[in-house]
């Protein structure tokens, strides 16, 4: 299994929560949202300090476009480093354009971006600048040699966080528009007891 496997289908929004003051309350239903990485380069939780190194992203930017500053739809888990390179730009929306088939990662860490609109993305995020590959290149290595010799190391770093946000607890103040994602949730299919070991 690769750490770096785009979606083989564009993101359908599973949840839907209204009404927070602030975007960062939204935070526990975009981790769950985007599997717990980054949607633009797939950096996982598991791999670092999710406190310094995960940002809500504002889609559309909030300084061009403050009435979406609280929308849910407008908001992205991103890594801080991909959220900095995009900035206040506006770029494809990696949901539609981040699909496996259009974007594929090489075994020698090398991103292949198939379509206009993906490359550009790509283009502007630098995800295919030598520092990144070697990034990809790197974490591809750990992850095979983990699998090959420490099965424990490799639960560790392709499973989901310990800490999966509970979303039932949580009441968003103006309701939530896709209530049936709740239970899909990943919280919820580890109380089901099936919530795969590695994705």
């Amino acid at each position: 299994m690769s750490p770096f496997t785009y979606p083989a289908r564009p993101h359908v929004r599973r949840h839907g929560p209204q009404g927070y003051a602030q975007a960062t309350s939204y935070r526990p239903w975009l981790r769950d949202e985007f599997s717990f990485r980054c949607v633009y380069c797939l950096i996982r939780e598991q791999w670092g300090r999710v406190a310094s190194m995960f940002d809500l992203d504002h889609f559309l930017p909030a300084a061009r476009h403050p009435d979406e500053i609280g929308t849910y739809d407008n908001l992205l888990y991103s890594c801080a480093t991909c959220n900095a390179a995009k900035g206040d730009g506006v770029v494809p929306d990696p949901c539609r354009v981040l699909v496996n088939g259009d974007v594929v990662v090489r075994a020698d860490g090398v991103l292949e971006a198939r379509t206009q609109e993906a490359r550009r993305l790509v283009r502007i995020l630098g995800l295919d600048d030598p520092r990144v590959t070697d990034f990809r290149l790197l974490w591809i290595g750990i992850v095979a040699l983990a699998k090959q010799f420490d099965s424990g190391l490799y639960q560790r770093l392709m499973s989901f966080p310990p800490d999966l946000p509970n979303l039932r607890r949580l009441r968003p103040p103006a309701g939530n528009s896709r209530p049936e994602g709740v239970a899909t949730s990943f919280h919820a299919q580890r109380s089901a007891g099936t919530l795969s070991a590695t994705y």
